[in-house]
């Protein structure tokens, strides 16, 4: 009797973080503003994505929406299957902010363990040991410094800090709100690869907002171009640059055609 082969079934792998047809209104009655029209986007455990626009296209409020700390006038947001709300009382989440929010009267060392210890017990938080936060400190050139208050840092110093504080707090996705954005050009060029490097170490889920078209292209597997007015996403695209990134790329002619064709994708929302 001939033996019949039957095909293996095809696998669905399910993104990790999933935005469907979300809306977000800000104001009352007659001074209603559409921050968010109509989104739709997916992240993969694991993916670095870029959010990247002017300022007023809603990068913000759709990672807010993303963390948990808004909430959809419409659509809906998903994280691990689970409601953003709910990720967000687990603590999947690690936000960067802007500005470095240290502990004015922790150390560097302390203020990289405050989150884990706030976390402590959670099972999406494994816990750093003392040398592996040594190694994280060491990855962004803080040897020597554990001991040291965050008034005697620089502004770069502190960002690197809050960075290496987000990482060991395990969490598996990592919320960066234009975190470089108060830097000079030099640290800010800096604090990319120092950010990649961690990222190489844990490869923890990254949702990364800049308005720096550079910044993106060197940094994402994908970059998600939006649009102001509503605020929507224009058009999404796949950095095919090889990892591990470093800084000699960003002089290399494909390097230099991703950004061209970035600025191609936000030109064409302004015409």
């Amino acid at each position: 009797m001939q033996t019949m082969a039957f095909a293996e079934p095809m696998v669905t792998v399910e993104p990790l973080i999933a935005v469907r047809g979300v809306d977000k209104l800000f104001g009352r009655r007659s001074r209603v503003v559409t921050a968010l029209s109509g989104v739709d986007l997916e992240i993969g455990a694991g993916e670095f994505v870029s959010l990247l626009g002017p300022s007023g296209c809603g990068k913000s409020t759709l990672l807010r929406l993303i963390g948990g700390l808004h909430q959809p006038d419409a659509g809906s947001v998903t994280v691990a299957g689970t409601t953003a709300d709910a990720a967000r009382a687990a603590k999947q989440y690690g936000l960067v902010p802007q500005a470095p929010a240290l502990v004015p009267w922790q150390t560097v060392a302390d203020n990289v363990r405050f989150l884990s210890k706030l976390h402590r017990g959670s099972a999406a938080h494994p816990t750093l040991s003392n040398g592996e936060i040594a190694d994280l400190l060491a990855a962004v050139g803080l040897t020597g410094f554990e001991k040291a208050y965050p008034h005697e840092l620089s502004g770069g110093m502190q960002q690197r800090v809050s960075l290496v504080r987000a990482f060991a707090l395990g969490a598996p996705i990592l919320l960066m709100d234009e975190p470089f954005a108060a830097l000079d050009e030099i640290t800010r060029a800096d604090m990319r690869y120092l950010l990649l490097e961690l990222w190489e170490r844990l490869r923890t889920t990254v949702v990364f907002v800049t308005h720096s078209v550079t910044e993106a292209a060197i940094l994402s597997d994908r970059v998600v171009v939006m649009a102001p007015r509503p605020g929507r996403v224009a058009s999404e695209r796949i950095i095919d640059l090889p990892r591990p990134r470093s800084a000699a790329m960003e002089d290399e002619p494909a390097f230099h055609e991703i950004v061209r064709q970035l600025r191609v994708d936000l030109r064409e929302q302004h015409q």
